[in-house]
């Protein structure tokens, strides 16, 4: 596939303190042995990774080596490559819900700082530019500021948002926003909701509200919702994940900051140790630079063929 140069460039931190540690590792064309392959492991490891993850990985690499599979390294990059494909594709089979009646609800949480609310807005623009209707819920009623910010958005996007006061209940805005969606037959309503530290128990308590009132007035409302989590958080987000998904169902996960990090390999953890899908990848600060996720494109940007000559 043709590789798309933004991604490629916006993916440099982690590319390199991955590719050059295994440029490092293979260029003098080594004996595919045991310590070669603990070497590997610490490679993926400082690439955020996790150490799970990367285990799974080399021992399949160290299987495949104890079967006579590789001949050279240029065969294990390859190999490694494709195991690190493989998991990403794997979590990306979740089924998209069908959805009976305009409009399709995606509920947008996560922590405070990891960008939510401009990635909601970036996600509406990627919507409306593709010719669909979109409308925006500012449920994020903790912060008056996040109200201002969505609407914001929504005058320099040319989007409707509905809100209300700062300080008024959060599941009450949705059910408003929902109604006026559907009376207008909108095709998408993204609804923003307070940033909350996962182990908020209240604030975590205001998601399950929220998805409880828009169910009355629509069973399977919100019909996705997409957790944003920072990649420079490493490690950390897997427990974001992990709290979140225990009080409300995600369907998906949106990673921010990737061109600013090198721990863009927690992607791969994250696929791992998870089943939820990444549906979009955040590389940079402009409106374009929300990208839906591909998993070959992000294997080929994060690990080349580093051991080619």
């Amino acid at each position: 596939m043709a590789l798309n140069q933004g991604i490629f460039s916006r993916l440099a931190k982690t590319r390199q303190v991955l590719s050059s540690g295994l440029m490092g590792l293979f260029s003098s064309k080594p004996k595919l042995d045991d310590p070669l392959f603990d070497e590997v492991e610490d490679q993926l490891i400082m690439a955020d990774l996790g150490v799970a993850t990367s285990r799974l990985i080399v021992d399949r690499l160290r299987g495949a080596a104890r079967s006579g599979h590789y001949d050279s390294p240029e065969q294990v990059v390859g190999s490694l490559r494709q195991i690190i494909l493989d998991i990403l594709n794997e979590s990306q089979r979740g089924e998209t819900p069908v959805v009976s009646r305009k409009p399709h609800v995606i509920l947008m949480v996560g922590v405070n700082g990891v960008g939510k609310t401009t990635t909601l807005a970036k996600m509406a623009n990627r919507f409306r530019q593709n010719g669909q209707s979109v409308m925006m819920a500012a449920c994020d009623t903790f912060r008056a500021a996040a109200i201002e910010q969505l609407q914001t958005w929504g005058e320099r996007l040319e989007i409707p948002v509905i809100s209300q006061a700062h300080g008024s209940d959060a599941a009450a805005v949705a059910f408003d926003a929902y109604s006026a969606a559907r009376a207008r037959g909108v095709d998408y309503l993204l609804i923003d909701s307070a940033g909350r530290q996962h182990t908020h128990s209240d604030l975590m308590a205001q998601l399950a509200k929220i998805k409880r009132v828009l169910g009355k007035i629509e069973e399977t409302a919100p019909h996705d919702v997409y957790l944003t989590v920072d990649a420079g958080n490493g490690q950390n987000a897997l427990s974001q994940v992990e709290s979140f998904n225990r009080s409300i169902p995600l369907t998906g996960l949106c990673v921010t900051k990737l061109d600013g990090t090198a721990r863009g390999g927690v992607v791969i953890a994250l696929a791992h140790r998870l089943d939820l899908p990444v549906r979009y990848i955040g590389v940079g600060e402009g409106i374009p630079d929300l990208k839906p996720f591909d998993a070959d494109e992000f294997v080929s940007a994060l690990l080349p063929d580093v051991a080619a000559p």
